[in-house]
C-alpha cells in the first residue's frame, strides 16, 4: 500500500468509529429490550455492539498498519509469555476490593442476599456473558492497539489519562439505562469516570509488565464481574468501587512509578 495513504490520526479515527459503529448497534439492542424479545435475543444484540470496538479497529486496520495483516496483529498480542506473578497479584487485588466492596455496600443494606445471583448456572452465565461481550469485545482497540499507540509519543500515564477519557464517554449510553436523573445521575456518571480512570491505570501498570491481552481482558472482567455482582445500591457499589481501584492505581504509581508514569514508548514493541 502507498504510504500516503496510511491513516495519520489512527487513535482519533478509532475513536470516532468505534462510537459510529456503537450507538446504532446499542440502539437495536434497546429496541430489543423494550420490545420484549427473548432475553438471548438481547444478550446477543449487546455482545455484538460491545465488539464496536474491535470493528472499529478491524475496519481501518490495513491503513493504520500498511503491509500487515490483522490476524497476525491479534495473534501477537497473545504470544508474550504470561507471568503467574502478574496474574495473581493482579486478580489478588481485584478480589481484595470485591471483598471491601462488599463489606461496606451490604453494611447497611436490607437486602436479603449479599449477591445477586444465588444458582451456580445463573453465576456462570453472568461470568461467561460479561466475558465475551466488554472484556473480549473491547481490549483489543482500546489497550492492544490506542493504548500502545499512544504510548510511542506519551508516558503511559497521559496515555492512560487520554484513553480513559474517551473509553469513558463510548460508555455515554449506557449512563442513560441505569433509571437515575438528576443529581443521582451527575453523581453515577462522576463515580463511574472516576472508577473508569483509575482500572485503566491499574491495568497500564500490569499491562506493561506483562504484555499480554490477557492481562488487561481478566482486570476488565474481574471489575465488571464484581461489581454485577453485589446486591446493593448500584450507585454505592460504583461509589466505592471507584475510590478502592483510586486508591489501588495510586499504590501501583508509587511503588513502580516505571511502568506507569516515565517515558515515552516504555513498554512499546
Amino acid at each position: 500500500m502507498n504510504k500516503d495513504k496510511k491513516l495519520k490520526k489512527p487513535v482519533a479515527s478509532f475513536v470516532f468509529l468505534t462510537n459510529i459503529i456503537f450507538w446504532p448497534l446499542f440502539c437495536i439492542a434497546g429496541i430489543i429490550k423494550m420490545l420484549a424479545f427473548p432475553a438471548w435475543l438481547f444478550d446477543i444484540a449487546f455482545i455484538i455492539a460491545a465488539w464496536s470496538s474491535t470493528f472499529a479497529f478491524a475496519i481501518p486496520f490495513k491503513r493504520i498498519y500498511p503491509g500487515e495483516r490483522f490476524i497476525s496483529f491479534v495473534k501477537s498480542k497473545f504470544t508474550t509469555k504470561l507471568k503467574l506473578s502478574v496474574l495473581v497479584t493482579a486478580a489478588g487485588l481485584q478480589v481484595f476490593i470485591f471483598i471491601v466492596t462488599l463489606c461496606l455496600v451490604t453494611k447497611n443494606s436490607e437486602a436479603g442476599s449479599l449477591l445477586v445471583f444465588s444458582t451456580w448456572g445463573a453465576l456462570i452465565y453472568h461470568f461467561s456473558l460479561q466475558l465475551v461481550s466488554g472484556p473480549m469485545g473491547e481490549e483489543l482497540g482500546w489497550r492492544g492497539f490506542a493504548q500502545m499507540e499512544l504510548q510511542k509519543r506519551y508516558s503511559p500515564l497521559k496515555a492512560s489519562i487520554i484513553i480513559g477519557f474517551w473509553w469513558g464517554l463510548w460508555h455515554l449510553p449506557l449512563w442513560f439505562t441505569t433509571g437515575y436523573s438528576g443529581m443521582e445521575l451527575i453523581q453515577y456518571i462522576f463515580f463511574f469516570m472516576m472508577a473508569l480512570f483509575a482500572t485503566k491505570i491499574v491495568m497500564t501498570a500490569f499491562y506493561n509488565l506483562n504484555q499480554n491481552l490477557v492481562i488487561p481482558i481478566l482486570i476488565h472482567q474481574l471489575f465488571n464481574f464484581f461489581v454485577g455482582l453485589i446486591n446493593g445500591n448500584l450507585l454505592e457499589i460504583i461509589m466505592y468501587s471507584a475510590a478502592l481501584y483510586a486508591v489501588a492505581a495510586i499504590v501501583l504509581i508509587i511503588i513502580n512509578p516505571k511502568h506507569v508514569l516515565y517515558g515515552k514508548k516504555y513498554g512499546v514493541k
